[in-house]
């Protein structure tokens, strides 16, 4: 158990308990107490205070403006304003460090008609928002990247502006030691259940796995893949299930002589530089849920998919080794791959922020800026995050991200 993380919280009520403290329990908790309107008391309950297991820590931390729908290029445009000017967002308090934007973009590689016909589509929409996403010919990716191999390519879609890598870790530590330092208690607990009101209508209590219980005014879920299991607590349902993905970072004997894009592959590899190294990742072939539990390495996956598709796509992957490689989770939401985000239409205090399907980090500022809005006012006071309600699933009105990496 992390030492740093009572075991126990010092109230017996809460204005705001928030179960689940990786990037959007800290990311929220942060924006809360940045708020001169909110003076409540904010509690924020990790089971996992090491963070062995959280989403947060096996993520890949990158961010783009390269997706279908309009909502999450702009939460991303915001985030990348947020990096780009960290220490000046966090008070331009002198111990927090800049964060640097390594913006060598993402590259989407198109193999067959439909697929450059979305890409055409796509690059339209974001360039209304402002993106500087480029949509590129095959000669063009041949001139500005000539490592590729580009024979079964017709065209690819690339944007080196406010795309690309940012250290994610470093932003999640410092949302969650200011906002502790401000008066948020993080507690290593697990939240076991929840306590409704007669009608049904509100969560008013919070037992822990200790058996201690806590009045709350308002519950976010922040629980990543383990959404469900919090939602159940208070006779909820959601569509989020933890789904396996594989990382790997590895060294190439013949270096490329440029960075290397995020370079979405269509065989459904991807990679990237990665400092001296790069890295590589993709999903399993049977992509189905796992048990929350379940970290176990597949590593017949980088022999039979990763680094055939990667030696196919760039010949100098021929000779690579391997150096790192681990497995997270996606809390993927099953029904259209968008983050579920807002209030539930009965249980009116149970606040959902789950589901971003592996781009939870990236959007975390303009998410978290958005839920803390929500529980202070009442409603969106910036970027109004409506679409992702949770009635959408009800009303038939998905919200599907078709850019999923």
């Amino acid at each position: 158990m992390n030492p740093i993380y009572p075991a126990e919280p010092k109230h017996d009520v809460y204005d705001v308990v928030i179960v689940g403290g990786a990037m959007y329990g800290s990311a929220i908790s942060w924006f809360l107490t940045n708020d001169p309107a909110f003076t409540g008391r904010v509690l924020v309950l990790e089971r996992d205070p090491n963070y062995e297991f959280a989403s947060t820590t096996h993520t890949n931390s990158s961010i783009r403006q390269q997706y279908s729908q309009e909502i999450n290029v702009r939460i991303s445009q915001f985030g990348a304003q947020f990096l780009k000017s960290f220490r000046e967002q966090m008070g331009g308090d002198t111990r927090v460090p800049p964060i640097h934007l390594d913006s060598f973009g993402y590259m989407y590689l198109a193999s067959t008609p439909a697929f450059a016909d979305a890409l055409r589509e796509v690059q339209q929409m974001q360039a209304a928002c402002g993106a500087g996403t480029q949509h590129m010919t095959r000669e063009q990716i041949a001139v500005a990247y000539p490592f590729y191999y580009l024979d079964d390519i017709i065209v690819g879609n690339h944007n080196t502006i406010d795309e690309g890598y940012f250290d994610g870790a470093t932003m999640c530590e410092w949302f969650r030691r200011i906002a502790r330092e401000r008066g948020v208690e993080f507690v290593a607990s697990e939240a076991v259940a929840m306590g409704l009101n007669a009608a049904g209508t509100k969560v008013e209590t919070i037992t822990l796995k200790s058996g201690t219980t806590v009045s709350c005014g308002q519950v976010v879920n922040a629980s990543g893949p383990r959404a469900l299991l919090t939602a159940r607590m208070a006779g909820l349902d959601i569509p989020v299930e933890p789904r396996k993905r594989f990382t790997f970072i590895f060294d190439a004997e013949k270096p490329l002589d440029r960075p290397l894009p995020l370079t979405i592959d269509p065989s459904g590899v991807h990679m990237r530089s990665d400092g001296r190294y790069y890295m590589a990742g993709c999903p399993p072939d049977e992509d189905g849920p796992v048990d929350y539990t379940d970290f176990v390495h597949d590593h017949s996956i980088w022999e039979d998919k990763i680094w055939p598709a990667l030696a196919h796509r760039v010949p100098q992957f021929e000779a690579i080794k391997v150096i790192n490689s681990w497995v997270g989770h996606y809390a993927y939401n099953t029904k259209d791959q968008n983050a579920i985000v807002g209030r539930h239409p009965e249980v009116t205090n149970f606040v959902f922020c789950n589901g971003f399907s592996g781009h939870g980090l990236q959007q975390s500022p303009a998410v978290g800026r958005g839920v803390s809005e929500l529980l202070i006012h009442g409603e969106y006071r910036t970027l109004d995050l409506t679409p992702f309600r949770y009635e959408r699933f009800a009303e038939g009105d998905l919200l599907l991200e078709k850019a999923i990496i």
